[in-house]
Order: C-alpha cells, then sequence, then structure tokens
C-alpha cells in the first residue's frame, strides 16, 4: 500500500472476444446471487452478436482501493502512514507538542484526532506528505509499506487484500477488461506497490492528488510536491477523476462506502448492460463489520440506493469463503 499475490488463471486465448471458460475464475466466492450476477455480466457483455456486447477497448472497470481491495479498518492506511510520518519528523518540529491535529498524534489521542476533523487530516497531509520531490515521496511511501504491519492481524498491510476480489480482477482482465483503481487515497501514495499487489500498472491508478511543479535542481529535472490540493477524488470526484484520467467511462464499478456513490453512479447511469458492486463489511470473526456509522468507509446513502440501482450487495461473511489469502 510484499506478500499478496495475485491469483493464478489458465493461459487463454482472447481472440474470440467471448468469455472466458474457466473450471471456477472466482473459486473463493461462495455459490450463489452475487457470484453468478458477476459470472453472467463477464459473458452478456463479451458474446459478439448480441445486443450486451461491449467491444474490448470499452471494458473499463473501476474499483476502490480501502474497503473494497483490501482492509481500511482501524484506520484507512494513508492515514495510518501520515501517523507514522508526523511522529519521524517530530524531532525537527518542536513546536507540533503543542499545536493540534500533532499534539493528538503525539500523544497517541485518536479522540482528538478524530475531533480535527478534514482540516485537521489536510493539515496532516500537507506537513507530511509535502515538501519534497515525487521521488523522495516514492521511496518513503514504499519503504513504510514493505515494513509497517496492522494492528490487529500484525501482517504487513500488503497481505490484508481481500483474495476473493483479486480473483476478480483476473478474471476481469482475461476477459480483455482494464482494470483502474479509482480511490480517495493518493495517487503517488499507491502507484508505487499497485502492480505487485493488483496487477493495476501506475497508469491505471486514478486517486487524490496534490499539486507538483517542475522545477531543475543542479542540472536534475525534477517534480517537487507543493503543499496545495489538486484533486480530492471522493465522491463527487470520483467521476471527475475517471473522466480526467481515463478519458472513458467504466461499464464496471466496485466500492463498498458512500465515498464511491457518484462513481457507482456515473458507470451505471447509461445505456447498455452495466454493473455495480458494494462490498458490505458483514465479516466481525474474519475482518471487521461496520457500515452505518463508521467512521472509515461508511457505508449508509449508496447501501439505501443499491436496490433501485440494481447494484449488488454482496456480505463479505456470506458471500466470500475467505476474506484474506493466509485464511
Amino acid at each position: 500500500m510484499l506478500a499478496g499475490l495475485l491469483v493464478s488463471t489458465a493461459t487463454l486465448s482472447l481472440s474470440s472476444g467471448v468469455a472466458v471458460a474457466q473450471d471456477d475464475p472466482l473459486p473463493s466466492w461462495s455459490e450463489g446471487m452475487p457470484k453468478q450476477s458477476i459470472v453472467d455480466f463477464v459473458s452478456a457483455v463479451t458474446r459478439e452478436g448480441t445486443p450486451d456486447f461491449v467491444p474490448p477497448p470499452e471494458r473499463i472497470a473501476t474499483f476502490d482501493n480501502d474497503g473494497t481491495l483490501w482492509c481500511e479498518q482501524p484506520m484507512y492506511v494513508q492515514l495510518a502512514f501520515a501517523l507514522d510520518r508526523v511522529k519521524a519528523l517530530a524531532g525537527k518540529h518542536p513546536e507540533w507538542k503543542q499545536k493540534q491535529p500533532f499534539k493528538a498524534v503525539l500523544d497517541n489521542d485518536i479522540s482528538a484526532l478524530a475531533k480535527s476533523g478534514e482540516k485537521g487530516l489536510v493539515e496532516l497531509v500537507m506537513a507530511t506528505h509535502t515538501g519534497m520531490s515525487t521521488a523522495e515521496f516514492e521511496k518513503i511511501a514504499s519503504d513504510w509499506i514493505a515494513t509497517a504491519r496492522h494492528p490487529k492481524f500484525k501482517r504487513p498491510y500488503t497481505e490484508l487484500v481481500y483474495q476473493p476480489m483479486l480473483e476478480l480482477l483476473a478474471y476481469l482482465r482475461a476477459n480483455a477488461f482494464k482494470t483502474f483503481i479509482v480511490s480517495g487515497g493518493g495517487i503517488e501514495f499507491m502507484r508505487p506497490w499497485s502492480q505487485k499487489i493488483y496487477g493495476i500498472p501506475p497508469e491505471q491508478v486514478v486517486g487524490s492528488s496534490i499539486k507538483t511543479k517542475f522545477e531543475v535542481d543542479n542540472g536534475h529535472p525534477t517534480l517537487i510536491r507543493l503543499p496545495a490540493i489538486d484533486l480530492v477524488d471522493d465522491g463527487p470526484g470520483k467521476p471527475v477523476g475517471i473522466n480526467s484520467h481515463i478519458g472513458r467511462r467504466p461499464i464496471a464499478a466496485f466500492g463498498n462506502s458512500d465515498g464511491d456513490f457518484q462513481m457507482l453512479q456515473w458507470a451505471t447511469g447509461q445505456n447498455g448492460r452495466r454493473f455495480g458492486l458494494i462490498v458490505h463489511h458483514t465479516a466481525a470473526e474474519r475482518e471487521y463489520a461496520y457500515d452505518r456509522k463508521s467512521p472509515f468507509g461508511r457505508l449508509d446513502k449508496a447501501l439505501d440506493a443499491a436496490a433501485a440501482n440494481k447494484w449488488v450487495v454482496i456480505s463479505m461473511k456470506d458471500d466470500w469463503k475467505r476474506v484474506f489469502a493466509f485464511q
């Protein structure tokens, strides 16, 4: 955000444009309506000569990251990164001991940090993610993700990717879909590891971004990260990011929270065969159970709107045989 491995699939021909036949492309999914709806959708849009056929270049699928592809509790992974960065930089900023929200971080006072709200979180990001080159930030983020551990599972965050979703990504790509991450997380935080963990190359990652500027430092051209927001790729910002980065409207979208509501609307609110899916976190023993009242990944408005929009809501407890590869 390195042990998460993509599920392997058989070598298959895509020349016919027809849905690929596999014994079971989604082995970690329980038999039932959600799994069948995925297979039916892929079969429909890849069957040439039918009204539902979608040419391969238009087979765009967008995935939220936090809570959809990997674990987002007890806090967003990038927030955990920002908190660790505050602690690492505190020696250079003695004023932080008395200044909020930095004081809350240094005191491990999560309640006080929560009270700082979005403004406080933005302040943390601006202080810990900017004032350096893009190459420097990539190294810092890559080093952190390689060593950080989840507080509950005591494993690298990159092992807490959802095995059923890895299978889904592979299944879609085997049927000539192009898969994109569209996340509220920082685009340059995700890009260094998205290829290895999800098989999604950096150019297919869309996320929140800060402004950068070009400079020449001692004869070396570089990009400097500035303390200013460029795009918040969450909620209504997701369709904007999709349009800006991808240039095609997706025919399938996958999310887990109200932050994905507009992306699901954008993908499914058009003519032709479309697909929307919401991951509902109901597996308290294997992962977490949360929805309407969670401070991270709140699922309320989108859950109420799912039926009217014909979005599939999957229960992590009932529809997934396992959540993580190590289970």
